[in-house]
């Protein structure tokens, strides 16, 4: 039980108001949550046990996407799988919901390495845009961050050319993340599906695409992040090992209690 001591009086279970819910194609919804307690103390990677109707006892695990610590909300991106998000998405505006969070344990970027390669798939979206927006924010080192997302669904955001020349991008990869490109943060979209803009495979040979085309001082400064389904984070662990930087990843799966007490394990960061 002592490693749970660490995160005594960091996860809260608050009543939170929700204050949007935006659909996108594929059965994919942003919700806006006000969450103050969870706001203030979350970090990239951490997610949210949320309740999705009165009737449905079982909470779901959702990765967070953004946060506002001043203004108090949260923001989650999730896809209906099952009974419990298709209920979630039919709440109207200015229900309440029940929140348990910020759960698990957050990536932590090392300065020594500053140019950090942000690969996100499908839900695991959410936490590359997290941890984009909190790398832009800080000042302990030259952060130059650089995310790849990929999707065999249309994106949960309209995607169009980025105004950001990314060196090593292979020719014809321009598709972004406009919320990202309005950052300043570079983005790259890759998708089997054949979309506009996007790399032509999975999300990981783009990542590998990239890597090779550096040279091993600026090889040296590159740490991997990435949230995914299993197989795309094995693939994400291959990569990195076999371009000898560091990776971490946020592993998620189904769980009752959402700490580690019952049915499942909360969401961890491992390391390669």
């Amino acid at each position: 039980m002592s490693g749970g001591r660490e995160h005594r009086g960091t996860i809260f279970v608050e009543d939170a108001e929700l204050l949007a819910q935006q659909e996108f194609p594929g059965q994919q919804f942003v919700i806006r949550l006000r969450a103050p307690k969870c706001a203030a103390a979350a970090t990239p990677g951490s997610f949210a046990h949320l309740s999705c109707d009165a009737l449905i006892p079982m909470r779901r695990p959702l990765s967070i996407m953004r946060t506002d610590a001043a203004a108090g909300w949260i923001e989650i991106l999730y896809k209906i799988v099952g009974p419990g998000l298709a209920a979630l998405s039919r709440q109207p505006v200015g229900t309440t919901l029940s929140v348990m969070g910020p759960i698990g344990k957050g990536f932590v970027p090392s300065p020594a390495r500053p140019r950090t390669l942000l690969v996100g798939g499908g839900v695991g979206i959410p936490p590359m845009v997290f941890l984009a927006e909190s790398l832009k924010e800080r000042t302990d080192a030259d952060w130059k961050p650089l995310v790849l997302m990929g999707s065999e669904i249309p994106f949960p955001f309209r995607a169009r050319p980025s105004t950001i020349l990314v060196p090593g991008m292979p020719d014809g990869v321009i598709a972004c993340m406009p919320l990202l490109d309005g950052w300043g943060v570079p983005s790259r979209l890759a998708t089997l599906a054949g979309f506009p803009g996007c790399f032509d495979g999975y999300v990981t040979d783009l990542a590998a695409a990239w890597l090779a085309s550096l040279d091993a001082a600026v090889l040296a400064e590159v740490e991997m992040f990435a949230c995914g389904p299993t197989p795309m984070l094995m693939a994400t662990a291959r990569v990195a090992r076999r371009f000898g930087v560091p990776c971490q990843v946020s592993l998620e799966e189904f769980m009752a209690c959402a700490v580690g007490g019952c049915a499942g394990w909360p969401a961890a960061r491992c390391h390669w």
